[in-house]
């Protein structure tokens, strides 16, 4: 059972993916509204997609809600400089304010570092920046990426059943990536990829659990900066690319928890603090290179009950510990002990 206060909480949320209708139904709603509405007596929802172009106009309508809510806690992931300083110590003297920041790995020196002291609760996914965060006079909360089920429970399925695809990938694509499953490719390994760019194109968050489900190998590639000299010198353009790159640092992210929550077989690129969530080896695999990617994927195709293991381990970890009805759970039990 999950504990739940008697709080009135304002949820901050986008609609849409990016603010954008042509690409889709954002997550938002499901991850975080629908999680906190379970652990709070009222929760509500503001999107602020319509005035996105119009940011006075958003930081207006937000206090004039919270204004007619009076919340005991106003709560969004962040995204862009949707609100200003003015307006955040606005909120913070009259409300409690608590902020998701997903992205200190990269973002920390000119985004979370300026808004951070306007913000009651400032919350990280990157313990490397609390000390950051206490150099400049901040207390953060530590949480971390989850997963969210978008559709019905999706046990692994049993070694030796008829999978859809052998490898497969879900994501953006990118010039990294795109080097990634090139090489592979070299290698004789096909990987069937969804998500913008690719020509399979991007999937609904239900379709997306399928996929992970009935795949044998679900890749978890990066696009942070790659650090491999034949990716960046494929080709002329990925020199300036890799210069001009701000995301240099790897990190744990949703899709480390999306994939195992979903059923599936998680083959990733490591990011430092993984092993802190899953057990490296048995709930998850990790690679470092292509080849050694390639290596593995052949490795576990050819050994079915060692990869049903691994992805039952994994499911059942994710499932009783990285959902975003736990992290949430634990971020108000900080909050309101």
């Amino acid at each position: 059972m999950h504990r739940r206060w008697n709080k009135k909480i304002l949820n901050v949320l986008m609609q849409w993916n990016y603010c954008d209708r042509r690409r889709g139904p954002a997550a938002d709603r499901a991850v975080w509204h629908d999680n906190i509405a379970k652990l709070a007596s009222s929760a509500e929802v503001f999107y602020y997609d319509d005035y996105i172009a119009d940011l006075p106009e958003l930081r207006r309508k937000v206090l004039q809600r919270a204004e007619a809510l009076g919340p005991d806690l106003i709560f969004w992931p962040s995204f862009t400089d949707q609100f200003d300083a003015a307006t955040l110590d606005e909120m913070k003297r009259r409300w409690a304010t608590a902020v998701w920041f997903g992205d200190d790995t990269w973002r920390f020196d000119d985004y979370s570092s300026k808004l951070s002291p306007h913000i009651t609760y400032p919350l990280t996914t990157d313990p490397f920046c609390v000390g950051k965060y206490r150099r400049i006079g901040v207390e953060p909360i530590l949480t971390q990426w989850a997963g969210q089920r978008f559709g019905p429970d999706r046990p692994p399925l049993p070694a030796g059943a008829d999978f859809k695809y052998q490898v497969s990938f879900v994501g953006s694509r990118d010039y990294s990536r795109d080097w990634f499953i090139w090489e592979l490719g070299k290698r004789g390994i096909k990987v069937e990829c969804f998500g913008g760019g690719w020509p399979n194109g991007r999937l609904p968050d239900e379709d997306m659990e399928r996929v992970f489900n009935s795949s044998r190998i679900n890749l978890n590639l990066s696009n942070s900066v790659p650090r491999d000299v034949r990716c960046v010198l494929r080709n002329p353009k990925n020199v300036l690319r890799y210069l001009r790159g701000r995301k240099a640092a790897e990190q744990v992210k949703a899709r480390n928890f999306e994939i195992p929550l979903a059923g599936g077989f998680q083959l990733s690129n490591y990011a430092i603090g993984l092993d802190h969530y899953l057990d490296i080896g048995r709930e998850v695999a990790v690679f470092t290179a292509p080849d050694d990617c390639a290596e593995q994927i052949h490795y576990f195709l050819a050994n079915e009950n060692l990869r049903h293991a691994v992805a039952v381990a994994g499911y059942t970890r994710a499932s009783r510990e990285h959902t975003y009805l736990a992290r949430l759970e634990s971020v108000f039990a900080r909050i309101w002990p």
